[in-house]
């Protein structure tokens, strides 16, 4: 056995050389499962029974929802408070407050699910109207990607407005892993959105989308520039409402605007703003 306990004494040199190791003692950072077993509780209580392992019935509705959120809040204001704790012992040194501002955030969050419900069902709707396979919103909530993708970014992206570090991004990397769809919790993204297939979709950290937009799969809403010191500015496009844009289009930059009602076809390199009601494509060779 000693050439196991060479291999642990190299191995725990290592986490005091390189770090990467994430111990109570110290700063402790948030535990992922702890985070996304909150969001499927969220997820459960914006579309109760759609995502159950059992049959979920109005009688029990009530207890069952009280129930989740409580869970939410015991749960995630311990994860929440982990990722605030050094912003809050800058203005507390004490720590005194911190898990009552965590606590708030939480709050917050759970307060705002009716227009996380709203939301989204203009997404479904979107999807429904905007996809000739889709036959019922139910079929829409039960299985579509982008749906769900934009449900989590909501979610996220309300944590990340409110000062929130790390656990957004947990979240949209989890359903990045789910869906194939990347959306940073920065983004800004208005109602009715439909993400269609959505395998391979980027939507950076600065882009602004209005109402009534429809990205295909492939889709990516980029930065010129990948310089760090470009962290603090407008990297990614915005596109206005009722914009169409086809699978594998690239539209970078900052100051790019879609205008209103422009479609834009396959297969697409933008970095430059278009007006109006403009169709973009590419012409055949």
């Amino acid at each position: 056995m000693s050439e196991l306990d060479g291999a642990i004494e190299r191995i725990l040199a290592s986490y005091e050389e390189f770090g990467g190791i994430n111990l109570t003692d110290s700063h402790n950072f948030p535990n992922r499962e702890s985070v996304i077993g909150a969001l499927a509780d969220i997820e459960n209580v914006i579309f109760p029974g759609f995502r159950e392992d059992a049959g979920l019935e109005r009688d029990s509705l009530r207890f069952v929802t009280g129930e989740r959120l409580h869970r939410v809040v015991r749960n995630l204001t311990g994860e929440v408070l982990k990722a605030i704790k050094h912003i809050c012992l800058t203005i507390n040194r004490d720590g005194s407050g911190c898990y009552k501002y965590a606590e708030q955030i939480v709050i917050r969050l759970i307060d705002e699910i009716p227009e996380f419900r709203r939301l989204s069902l203009t997404d479904a709707k979107a999807a429904l109207d905007g996809d000739p396979a889709a036959r019922s919103m139910e079929e829409v909530i039960l299985s579509y990607p982008g749906l769900e993708a934009l449900l989590v970014h909501r979610i996220a992206h309300f944590l990340h407005s409110h000062g929130v570090p790390i656990i957004p991004r947990m979240m949209s990397e989890h359903i990045h892993g789910k869906t194939g769809i990347d959306i940073h919790p920065g983004a800004k993204i208005g109602e009715e959105c439909f993400i269609d297939h959505g395998t391979g979709v980027v939507i950076g950290e600065t882009s602004i989308l209005g109402r009534q937009v429809k990205i295909y799969q492939g889709v990516t809403l980029g930065a010129l520039s990948v310089k760090k010191k470009m962290a603090d500015k407008k990297r990614h496009p915005t596109i206005e409402d009722n914009v169409t844009i086809y699978a594998g289009a690239t539209i970078l930059g900052g100051d790019t605007v879609i205008g209103r009602g422009s479609v834009i076809g396959g297969n697409t390199w933008i970095t430059e703003s278009v007006p109006p009601e403009s169709k973009i494509y590419n012409a055949p060779a």
